[in-house]
């Protein structure tokens, strides 16, 4: 069985890389590569790979956006993350919107290879990084659940609102709109907006 692979990096010496790597393996061919998410989605609605390969942070489309909108296009195509970025704002919402395997950059060549064959036929595969990651996500306790209030003023926030802006679209004060964000915070266990927004489109709290 050959693997066909598409390659999705906005790094050209990356792809270079990865390129020179792959055309060692007979059984794992690269059908196509872009450096961007949009032009990744069209790469892999032509080409229909087996495997795509993806850093998550790019210009444009990236990240958990890109996996989720490759998922819904392709859903033949199983995503496996290969990038340098290994913290928890990274790889849970990665894992949540779709991706099989997530891989670290200074990952041995030959476990790339297993990690794309593995990723072919539907393995899941995570660097031991990421492994322990995920297994303390979800050996957590069940995090308290937000209030209705508390849940449209995270939405008004990951949709970019200033504190400003949620307090005007919610007729409420500054002030109240913090409260609030503490209490996310707090339930979330994060500290920062960012985070919050993550966290939340990682356990499904956001759409």
């Amino acid at each position: 069985m050959t693997v066909r692979l598409v390659i999705v990096d906005d790094h050209p010496v990356v792809r270079d890389g990865l390129r020179g790597m792959f055309v060692e393996q007979a059984d794992l061919e690269i059908v196509g590569e872009a450096g961007d998410g949009e032009r990744g989605l069209a790469v892999a609605e032509r080409e229909r790979p087996d495997v795509v390969l993806t850093d998550l942070r790019m210009p444009g489309l990236a990240g958990a956006e890109f996996i989720r909108l490759l998922a819904e296009r392709v859903p033949s195509a199983r995503v496996l993350v290969l990038t340098t970025y290994d913290g928890d704002d990274n790889v849970l919402p990665a894992v949540a919107a779709g991706a099989i395997g997530y891989l670290l950059k200074d990952s041995p060549r030959e476990e790339v290879f297993r990690a794309v064959r593995a990723a072919a036929v539907g393995e899941t595969v995570l660097s031991p990084a990421v492994a322990a990651r995920v297994l303390n996500q979800v050996r957590a306790p069940a995090p308290a659940e937000l209030t209705e209030r508390e849940h449209t003023v995270l939405g008004l926030v990951a949709r970019g609102s200033t504190n400003k802006e949620a307090a005007a679209a919610l007729f409420i004060s500054e002030t109240t709109v913090k409260t609030h964000l503490a209490h996310i915070y707090a339930k979330l266990g994060v500290s920062d907006r960012a985070a919050a927004v993550a966290t939340a489109f990682s356990r499904g709290l956001l759409p």
